[in-house]
């Protein structure tokens, strides 16, 4: 039976983790189905026991491919490696740290035989390590038609999105190095189908707040970002994106960026004001003639960028987080004086 779908897993210091991702995606299934499913690993010279562990689930459980890189090549590059020896007709790119929620590879199955798109998108929920579990802010628009502009605004991950692995072949889409690397990928992915589909329900369990993950790591790295932006315009222009397209996805790197500056355990204090300044530089670069600030705060922001006025933007930001924490902090018992002895008249 020819393989309909290849799961490639890139695998690094999870070992925590690794068991419950590889018994996620077969859960429940049966023979039939699990013949149209492979799934490839890629130890990235994991420096925990994460390459053994591989070895011998696939000894035990069989219909895992293990693949060991020589030397660490980060999150965008593993997922190359995998890419490169997948045989199914669709390619579904799952992190080592989630996992799916029982019955999601066989609702992701049949649909994929049922409509046969370009791009299939599915929902997820955030799982925080406490265990408090949250929709994604960008959920709601999966219910809507699936036009690509509407599909632009959700999360741009490489996991929410199962891909025809010819169309990744056809327009030469694969991974960047370094971090971000969905950036670079998974919109142009969007631009690049002709045929968009949604499964409209939850088939990803993404794991919040793990220790050691980039997106609670300060770092220079985050930096990063920005030459992945870089690339993603570059794409726009090669593909001659419309304006409807470039309005959406300037808007949305606008407001990502913003959220990475603000955050303390991702930009250090005294890389923000330069981090801040990067932003404006993309503003003035790629802002589209047809571009209109959102509204409310978010639109604020986005006209400080346009300005450059960081000043204002960190006192916007400190005067947010101070009201945030007077919400956040009971308030101090006050001593409520005796009441007064009734007096008879």
């Amino acid at each position: 039976m020819d393989v309909l779908l290849t799961v490639v897993v890139p695998v690094y210091a999870v070992e925590d983790y690794l068991h419950q991702c590889l018994d996620s995606l077969r859960a429940g299934l049966t023979a039939e189905e699990n013949a149209q499913v492979e799934v490839i690993a890629v130890d990235d010279a994991s420096p925990d026991s994460c390459g053994a562990l591989l070895d011998a689930y696939a000894d035990r459980h069989g219909g895992l491919r293990v693949l060991h890189l020589e030397s660490n090549v980060g999150l965008g590059l593993a997922r190359n490696a995998g890419l490169a020896e997948a045989r199914g007709r669709y390619v579904w790119f799952v992190d080592s740290d989630d996992w799916l929620p029982e019955g999601s590879m066989r609702a992701v199955l049949d649909r994929l035989r049922e409509t046969g798109p370009d791009v299939l998108l599915v929902d997820h929920l955030r799982v925080h390590e406490g265990g408090v579990v949250k929709t994604d802010a960008s959920s709601p628009l999966l219910a809507g038609p699936p036009t690509l502009e509407r599909l632009l605004g959700v999360q741009h991950t490489a996991w929410n999105r199962i891909i025809r692995r010819e169309l990744l072949a056809e327009h030469d889409l694969h991974f960047p190095e370094g971090w971000y690397e969905d950036v670079a990928f998974s919109n142009p992915v969007l631009i690049a189908a002709e045929r968009l589909d949604v499964l409209n329900r939850v088939c990803y369990h993404y794991r919040i707040g793990r220790t050691g993950a980039i997106t609670g790591s300060r770092s220079r790295r985050h930096f990063e970002a920005f030459e992945q932006y870089d690339r993603l315009h570059e794409r726009l222009d090669r593909t001659g994106a419309g304006p409807g397209v470039r309005a959406r996805v300037f808007s949305l790197m606008i407001s990502h960026l913003l959220v990475v500056a603000g955050n303390d355990t991702r930009v250090h204090p005294s890389h923000r004001r330069a981090f801040f300044r990067e932003i404006a530089a993309r503003y003035r670069r790629y802002r589209p003639d047809s571009y209109l600030p959102p509204g409310g705060t978010p639109g604020i922001k986005h006209r400080l960028v346009a300005v450059n006025s960081y000043p204002a933007y960190a006192a916007m930001r400190a005067g947010f987080r101070l009201a945030g924490l007077r919400r956040r902090t009971p308030a101090a018992p006050v001593a409520v004086p005796a009441a007064p002895e009734r007096v008879l008249l």
